[in-house]
């Protein structure tokens, strides 16, 4: 339970205290009217008396009175209706709320921290009157009258007679069987004489003497003057008195009309209370009876004009409040005790004091001795005659019966006069004098006599009494017997069915458990008492159930919320919105955030409810915004509800301040940071066969590697663009802001062109919601010419369209749980700052979607517009939090987060635009194959645009051509096949032998430190007009690995007028290629064994080259003629083609393989010095009748973008290794270098639609070294091999670079000059001797030592016999030095003696740098086998 202001020590024995009548005079009456109070109410505040009170008990023991209190109330004859004294009660909680700005109580239990208010002061308002308009019963005394005041005024004529009338009447009311109210506790009743005197008015020598008579008359005990109005009212304004009445009749302003006793003066009757107050001063005109009083009805009695069966429960409830409100308002204005000075305070407190001392406590002291002395002559008795007494005092009684047969009976009744009821009596009187040892002795007593009687009431009444006397025992003599208090209560509400009595003790134990903290059995004990009878009672018990779950020792959060959530139930029943709205309030911080969503949406409906009907609308609407924006587990139709329940509440909210700033709606959520935000044009769909580059829009994806492309792709083109250095102000175009772009900067947007902002929208509930009037919201700041600012804010659509233009979406459905994204537009035509605030829209539901059947209405079966049920206006913002900060230390440890500026746009002058369209742009190829394009640049702004670049990471996937591309003029049959290349018709007469031509890198883009990725577009005069558009062509080849290729074009470009803010503007496009397999060609070049050729150098090699076709025919490849092959070098060309077949026609169907054999030679000195370095010699053989002419576009072109990408890829390479190589290895790796490139040209002749097509296209293969085969197309390298680690130390002695074996045997080349065949007559000479030339040629640029080694290397005689037996004559071995490229040739004989075929090439040649000392000689390559034969003649 809550804290209580008293504790339950002062609590009971207020309770519980002596009841005095009061029956005054009408002039009497009029004297205290004059404070607008009555007599009973004058006494109030000084009812408590000042001091201690002694007074002795049976024994003669004297017996401390401490705090004692008595009541004095006016005599009513009508017992209270129950509806009434309901209506008083719910009146009195109903006026008692907690107070502002009260500081609750945190209570921290586990998770919770909860803030509880500790005190429940309606609580104790409700239990005060509760007891307090207890009506009296005949089987208990408390509250039965122990005296009787009765009151005359001094300016009366006959005072005195008036005293014995009085006193008269309240012997009638006392005795007469006409009145069994109000109950009076013994026959013989004190009467305690008062006269009042008005001291300003009355005649005081008149008052003293008719004092002395009534003291002659009635004794000095039993009779007082009091005086009291010593001022006039009218001084009331002079000086402040202070008003003690206030706190007593406020408590229950209802409770006054106890004062007025003006017949059936009831609650309902306060509509104008200031004439109720006005009549009631002129009471004494109504006499019934000669009696100067009318008690006839009681004050809580409800008037004719009231339903009594009404009761405060009932469905009408919601009047007690108003008419409370407006008593309230009637008594505001009213004075209490305005003609009284402090002085008539004391001598009011002294009347009191005089009255409790010499009359009151005497007469009860003298009550109880009476008492107990009937009862020791009662217990002298014998058993037997004192049954045949107490059955004579109780005449006929039912006999006994078990609890269960008296179930519907309260039991037998005594009459006044019975021995168990004295007992009962003598118990009450000593429990009012606090004398609780004797008290609960007697109780005792009494409940055994009960209890055998089987007066099932009583009993109950002696235990509730027994158990709170037993608590209340000094020193505490035995334990609290709670037990006593349960039977009570059982029996008060199963037995008696009388639940007044069942509450006033469960009201008590439970207060005594808690000062003992007992709170799990006071909780269990209020929840006992909760029933449907009564709903304020169950809220209040409720409530103070919860109280004690959550003041356990180990607090019980989740029972103290759930028992708050019952309790603010049972007061919404009983119309207490007030106190139901604040327990659902007190519970929410339980069910909050702990995943109890279903609680949670009951809570908040209820307190949304219950706040709109308190008119606390921003309540309510944060109330039902919290159940919209959890994620709801509720179904579609609930959901629904709510939903058009928060409209409807939000809408009123809207109607108070219409003019007000846009609220903030909950609905639907917006994802802030996936918000996206794109900078221009929508790109413009396809157009027949012109296909627009894809640039940046909104429905790609981001994908970090793309944009990392793109963003090396643009620094390399602003590289080159500003001669090689990137500088410190670029920053990456970026055209779409999203959550990966870097937005920590002010993005740029250009004047006249759309900004368009995705927002991301999630509807969370079941339901549909419709957007309608949807757009953004902005403010903008413009710069004009002048640099002034001019500031314009749009927070409503309506604004001036001049600044920026705004997209209105009219109607946006968003189903249910569904995300969907909506693309608002914004037009900006100044210069200036944009702020992006938010979305401003009006949120609504479909009418008819959920029908009254509760099955949904399919939301697509609305035509044209949706019908709107209810919507309402409103915004939400845009916030968008930055990246978190890590960079420094402090940011490190603290959370910081940067700036995210994308939805601050700064507008800056116009720029030109670039729009890029591919017409005949191919989506398949085959490898290799070379396709013709268009690409048309337009220029869309009103700006002229210069410097056109494109950039690319496959620079050899296309090209605009070389600068030879014009030199070189159509042939009519290229044009007549459509042919890429340029051709020239031959005759079939040179077919064998090449044709040369030759040109240089440099006009073809890809010189000597340019960035070969980086290509200028040649645009006529360099610069695109506004409005002009320009048409180039364009050669794709296809890449030469087969799948699908995804290349990025970059296009730059600048203004013609440079821009401070912006230097340039990119276009992305990316081509998506499907290659499909075509050629294979590998090929490998060996040095030639032949002798000098015809200038004298032995410098002849031979390259073979494979080709095979590798289409599985899917593209509807029929074959590939192998058209021409071409040979591009700085140092070797192709000669001729030494093929030994006689077809001359190189057709390969699918899976066919052809081979080629040409012979290279070296290229004049001559031609190679006149040339400069990057000169290349083409060399072309042809096998058709038209050469393709290799040098010019775009054969070269892609020959030449190939080769650089081979070399950056070989750079790539070599950076890897160690630069340091030594020069003699670099010597060395020379001799085995070669430079060659073969080009192969092929045309493919395919079917497509019964159409015959004829398709060309180039393979390269770089040669680069000897005798090691290279691959026009990268070879699939297998996975190596798993392999177990090894662990060892390394080694720190460095290992000089050595070249290898092979290279170093490649130094020099040797070969034998000898007759095929020779004869000899064998049987003249019988040794055969045969002259041989054995050539050396030095390859390397350096002198080389060299060892020719004559002797036969045996291995084993196998060997002898396979080659034959011959030997060398003469030196078996020779020591030469050959200078740079020198060849030297030896005379050497073999010798022979049989007939037959040999192999001369046994010669072992080493060889060693001249001038190497440590490295060895390493033997050299052997020439092919030189076989001769010998034939006898």
């Amino acid at each position: 339970m809550a804290q209580c202001v008293q504790s339950v020590q002062e609590l009971i024995p207020d309770s519980f205290v002596p009841c005095v009548a009061a029956l005054c005079s009408d002039e009497a009456e009029r004297l205290t009217r004059l404070n607008h109070l009555s007599f009973a109410e004058l006494l109030k505040p000084f009812s408590r008396l000042t001091s201690e009170v002694h007074m002795r008990d049976p024994n003669n023991q004297l017996h401390v009175i401490k705090n004692l209190k008595i009541a004095v109330s006016n005599i009513i004859t009508q017992p209270p209706q129950p509806g009434a004294i309901r209506k008083l009660l719910n009146d009195v909680v109903s006026g008692s709320q907690p107070a502002e700005g009260l500081v609750a109580n945190v209570i921290t239990a586990g998770d919770y921290d909860l803030n509880i208010s500790a005190t429940t002061p309606w609580f104790e308002s409700y239990r005060e009157t509760f007891l307090q308009s207890m009506p009296a019963s005949d089987h208990e005394f408390l509250n039965h009258y122990l005296a009787c005041m009765l009151v005359a005024s001094s300016s009366e004529a006959e005072p005195v007679e008036q005293f014995s009338k009085l006193s008269q009447e309240q012997h009638r009311i006392q005795h007469n069987s006409d009145y069994s109210y109000p109950k009076w506790f013994i026959p013989n009743t004190l009467k305690y004489y008062v006269l009042l005197h008005d001291v300003s008015a009355g005649d005081e020598q008149r008052a003293e003497s008719i004092y002395e008579e009534m003291k002659q008359k009635y004794g000095t005990q039993g009779c007082y003057l009091l005086k009291i109005n010593s001022r006039t009212s009218n001084r009331a304004s002079d000086e402040q008195i202070p008003d003690p009445w206030s706190q007593y009749l406020q408590k229950n302003s209802i409770q006054n009309q106890e004062s007025y006793e003006d017949g059936p003066c009831t609650i309902t009757s306060n509509k104008n209370s200031d004439s109720n107050l006005l009549s009631l001063d002129g009471l004494d005109n109504e006499v019934k009876d000669g009696l100067p009083n009318n008690f006839r009805a009681h004050p809580l009695q409800l008037d004719s004009s009231s339903d009594p069966s009404n009761s405060i429960d009932g469905p009408d409830h919601v009047k007690s409040a108003s008419s409370l409100h407006e008593t309230k308002k009637a008594n505001t204005g009213i004075i209490h005790g305005a003609c009284l000075t402090l002085t008539d305070h004391d001598r009011i407190r002294q009347f009191i004091q005089e009255f409790t001392f010499r009359g009151l406590l005497p007469h009860i002291e003298k009550t109880i001795r009476q008492l107990n002395d009937q009862l020791i002559s009662r217990k002298g008795l014998s058993r037997s005659l004192f049954s045949a007494t107490k059955k004579w005092f109780s005449g006929s009684k039912v006999p006994e019966k078990s609890i269960n047969e008296l179930k519907n009976t309260s039991g037998l009744l005594y009459p006044p006069e019975a021995p168990e009821l004295q007992i009962r009596k003598m118990a009450d009187l000593c429990f009012l004098v606090q004398h609780y040892d004797l008290a609960y002795s007697c109780y005792h007593t009494a409940k055994k006599d009960f209890l055998n009687d089987q007066a099932m009431l009583y009993a109950a009444g002696a235990l509730e009494m027994a158990a709170v006397s037993a608590f209340l025992q000094p020193g505490a003599p035995r334990p609290y017997p709670a037990h006593y208090m349960d039977t009570a209560i059982q029996t008060y509400r199963d037995i008696c069915k009388n639940m007044v009595l069942a509450e006033r003790c469960v009201l008590l134990s439970a207060e005594i458990l808690k000062s003992q903290s007992k709170y799990s059995e006071a909780a269990a004990l209020l929840i006992r008492l909760t029933s449907e009878d009564s709903d304020l009672r169950s809220a209040l018990l409720l409530e103070q159930a919860a109280h004690c779950f959550i003041n356990m020792k180990s607090p019980m959060v989740r029972k103290y919320a759930f028992h708050m959530i019952l309790a603010g139930h049972r007061f919404s029943k009983a119309g207490q919105k007030k106190h139901a709205l604040r327990c659902y309030c007190q519970a929410m911080q339980v069910y909050k955030g702990k995943g109890w969503s279903l609680a949670e949406d009951h809570i908040n409906f209820t307190i949304g409810r219950q706040s709109y009907t308190l008119r606390q609308l921003d309540n309510a609407v944060s109330a039902f915004r919290h159940i919209l924006i959890n994620e709801s587990k509720q179904s579609a139709a609930q959901q629904g509800a709510f939903l058009r329940e928060y409209l409807y509440v939000y809408k009123n909210v809207s109607q108070l301040s219409p003019d007000g700033p846009l609220p903030q709606l909950p609905l639907p959520y917006i994802n802030s940071s996936a918000t996206r935000v794109f900078f221009g044009h929508d790109r413009r769909p396809a157009d027949g066969e012109k296909q627009a580059a894809t640039h940046v829009s909104l429905d790609q994806e981001y994908d970090s590697e793309s944009s990392q492309q793109w963003r090396e792709l643009e620094e390399q083109v602003v590289a080159v663009v500003n001669r090689g250095v990137i500088p410190s102000n670029f920053y990456p175009t970026q055209y779409c802001l999203n959550s990966y772009s870097d937005n920590s900067r002010f993005p740029l947007a250009v004047v006249e062109e759309p900004i368009t902002v995705e927002v991301a929208f999630r509807n969370p509930l079941k339901v549909p919601l419709l957007l309608t009037d949807l757009s953004l919201l902005w403010k903008f700041q413009s710069k004009d010419s002048s640099g002034k600012d001019n500031e314009e804010v749009k927070e409503l659509v309506t604004g001036e369209p001049e600044m920026i233009g705004t997209e209105v979406i009219s109607e946006f459905l968003i189903n249910g749980e569904e995300s969907k994204v909506a693309r608002l537009k914004l037009f900006p035509h100044h210069m200036g700052e944009l702020h992006i605030l938010g979305v401003v829209y009006n949120l609504g539901t479909i009418q008819g979607y959920m029908t009254v059947d509760g099955i949904g209405a399919l939301p697509g079966c609305h035509t044209g517009k949706h019908s709107l049920s209810m919507s309402v206006r409103g915004r939400q913002d845009l916030e968008i939090q930055g990246p978190r900060l890590n960079n420094t230390k402090e940011e490190k440890t603290s959370i910081k987060y940067g700036p995210d500026r994308r939805l601050d746009p700064i507008i800056t002058a116009e720029m030109p635009l670039l729009e890029v369209f591919f017409i005949h742009f191919p989506t398949g190829l085959l490898c290799g194959e070379i396709r013709k394009a268009y690409v048309e640049f337009v220029n869309v702004s009103k700006c002229p645009l210069t410097g056109l670049k494109v950039v690319s990471k496959r620079p050899e996937f296309f090209t605009f051509g070389g600068n030879t591309a014009v030199l070189t003029p159509l042939s009519p049959s290229a044009s007549e096949n459509c042919s890429a290349y340029k051709t020239v018709v031959t005759d079939s007469t040179s077919v064998c032998t090449a044709l040369i031509s030759s040109a240089s890198s440099v006009d073809f883009g890809t010189g000597i430190g340019s960035q070969p990725e980086v290509i200028p577009v040649p645009l006529p005069d360099t610069v695109l007009l506004p409005g002009a558009s320009v048409q180039l062509p364009m050669w794709l080849r296809g890449p030469d690995e087969e799948g699908v290729h995804e290349i990025n074009f970059l296009f730059y470009y600048e203004s013609v007028k440079k821009q401070p803010k912006i230097r340039h503007r990119i276009l992305r496009h990316t081509a998506v290629i499907c290659t499909s397999r075509s050629l294979n060609v590998r090929a490998t070049v060996c040095r030639s064994n032949s002798l000098e050729d015809e200038e004298g150098r032995g410098g002849n090699m031979l390259v073979f080259v494979d080709v095979e076709n590798t289409n599985t025919s899917e593209a509807g490849v029929k074959e590939f003629h192998i058209v021409q092959v071409s040979s591009s070098s700085k140092h070797w060309r192709l000669q001729k083609s030494v093929n030994l077949s006689e077809n001359k026609d190189a057709k390969l169907a699918s899976r066919e393989k052809g081979k080629f054999c040409f012979k290279a030679i070296r290229c004049k000195e001559k031609e190679v010095a006149t040339q400069p370095s990057e000169k290349y010699t083409f060399a072309d053989i042809i096998f058709g009748n038209e050469q393709i002419i290799s040098s010019a576009s775009p054969c070269a072109d892609f020959f030449y973008r190939s080769l650089s990408s081979e070399l950056k890829k070989a750079q790539l390479s070599v950076h890897a290794e160690k630069q340091s190589i030594e020069d003699a290895v670099r010597l060395i790796q020379k001799c085995s270098e070669v430079d060659l490139n073969i080009v192969v040209l092929w045309k493919a002749y395919v079917v497509e639609d019964s159409k015959q097509l004829i398709l060309e296209g180039q393979h390269h293969v770089l040669l680069r070294t000897i005798g090691k085969e290279a691959f026009s197309c990268p070879q699939k390298q297998e996975p190596p091999e798993m392999e177990l680690l090894k662990f060892f130390r390394p080694e720190n002695t460095t290992v000089p670079l050595r070249p290898s074996v092979e290279q170093l045997s490649n130094l020099i080349k040797t070969s034998l000059h000898y007759p095929e065949s020779f004869n000899h007559p064998f049987h003249q000479k019988s040794l055969c001797l045969v002259p041989v030339t054995l050539l050396l040629s030095n390859c390397s640029k350096a002198d080389v030592d060299v060892i020719v080694d004559l002797r036969h290397k045996t291995t084993s005689p196998e060997a002898l016999e396979i080659h034959g037996s011959f030997t060398w004559l003469g030196q078996t071995q020779y020591k030469l030095q050959l200078k740079s490229q020198e060849i030297h040739s030896l005379q050497l004989k073999a010798c022979f003696v049989h007939t037959g075929v040999y192999n001369l090439g046994t010669p072992r040649v080493f060889a060693k740098l001249s001038d190497q000392v440590t490295v060895f000689e390493t033997s050299q390559q052997n020439s092919m086998p030189a076989l001769i034969i010998i034939n006898n003649v």
